[in-house]
């Protein structure tokens, strides 16, 4: 086979003439940011869930740490949560002063177990934060159920999982908020974007004051004019702009049509690799129907002749641009100097040490996906 004169990246987004459009309406517009197209994406992401209110931010981790902040989340408080996810989804429990606990992963579903998590609980845990890894949906009915039991607020972090499906209904409303990105890999880009979805709307107020310095201009506890407003929380500015927006109302015209590509994709994928005895298949949780934000490869090293990294470097080599996610979170030197230390979750990092991510997104032609397939056949032996 020949090389692939070009490189094949494992995420990239797909912008359109009506994206650009879209943006360059807003440009020539009088609001490039706290203007009306912020509540309009609002409104749309809101719509397409099937939840009631949804509020922007600038970045997904943003919006993690607006519903931390929104849940209550403080100094003592523990939340439990996977090590299967990018820093961030912890990170913003840091924010808040709490304490992220770190539940192993079913390794089936590559998802935090609900067994394991019970095993976590503590007078001091405050909330779950299950993570949609790869755009899989978490076993949430059985994560509901133990937050119920326990009085505990559940952060669903949707990060991968915009359009995917769990037992008829979409991601978004099966928890108390649920978070999505808008990073350019993601389902759907705003180029840097977050958003948080809930029913509830206590949440939604926070969750508002909290992106805008803490400020509000309504029920004020004085009125001194028109221009009056007040500080009632310590907030940031998380605000995202209405460029962005704009960016984002266009892509959500497609979300769909992306969802359905990666499908396509991720089953050919199936097909390609279901005779190979070196290699674990991703398996779906029943119910659920994935939006297939990454597709994760599990190596039988035992049956291997090379190393992971020497398989990743080879396919790499031949302008393949596999990957790895996550390194569990814990392992980080910022998270070794809190105190946590490795083996904690030995499932999860037992598939931390085995898992090779592949090329999926919308834009790729069934020949890209060939060239994946080909390539990594021909070097996991």
């Amino acid at each position: 086979m020949k090389k692939r004169e070009s490189f094949l990246s494992y995420g990239r987004q797909w912008i359109t003439d009506e994206d650009i459009e879209a943006v360059v309406a807003v440009l020539k517009s009088p609001f490039l940011t706290q203007g009306p197209k912020i509540e309009e994406f609002e409104r749309k992401v809101a719509d397409y869930v099937g939840a009631k209110y949804a509020v922007a931010f600038s970045n997904g981790t943003a919006a993690l740490h607006g519903a931390c902040f929104a849940a209550g989340i403080s100094e003592g408080d523990e939340v439990i949560t996977t090590p299967i996810t990018f820093a961030a989804t912890s990170n913003a429990v840091l924010y808040c002063g709490g304490k992220p606990v770190f539940s192993d992963i079913d390794e089936r579903t590559y998802n935090i177990d609900p067994k394991e998590i019970r095993k976590q609980i503590t007078a001091n845990t405050k909330a779950i934060i299950p993570v949609d890894f790869t755009g899989q949906p978490a076993d949430m009915d059985a994560i509901m159920e133990i937050a119920d039991e326990f009085g505990l607020v559940v952060i669903e972090d949707g990060a991968h999982s915009l359009g995917a499906m769990y037992k008829g209904r979409k991601v978004g409303t099966l928890a108390d908020m649920t978070m999505f990105s808008f990073h350019p890999v993601k389902p759907v880009t705003t180029a840097e974007g977050g958003i948080i979805v809930t029913n509830s709307e206590e949440y939604y107020e926070k969750l508002k004051r909290f992106r805008s310095h803490g400020i509000i201009n309504q029920n004020l506890s004085r009125d001194e004019g028109p221009w009056y407003y007040e500080m009632i929380d310590l907030g940031f500015n998380y605000r995202m702009t209405d460029i962005q927006a704009a960016l984002g109302i266009s892509q959500m015209d497609k979300l769909d049509r992306f969802i359905k590509r990666r499908r396509e994709i991720a089953n050919m994928y199936n097909e390609a690799f279901k005779d190979l005895d070196c290699v674990v298949l991703p398996k779906q949780l029943e119910g659920t129907k994935s939006g297939w934000h990454l597709y994760m490869l599990q190596l039988k090293l035992d049956r291997l002749a090379r190393s992971r990294r020497e398989i990743f470097e080879n396919i790499r080599a031949e302008n393949i641009g596999v990957h790895v996610h996550y390194i569990p979170v814990y392992w980080h030197p910022y998270y070794q100097k809190l105190g946590y230390q490795r083996g904690i979750c030995p499932k999860a990092e037992q598939w931390y040490e085995q898992a090779l991510t592949l090329p999926i997104f919308p834009r790729m032609s069934d020949e890209d996906v060939k060239d994946v397939i080909e390539v990594v056949r021909r070097n996991i032996y």
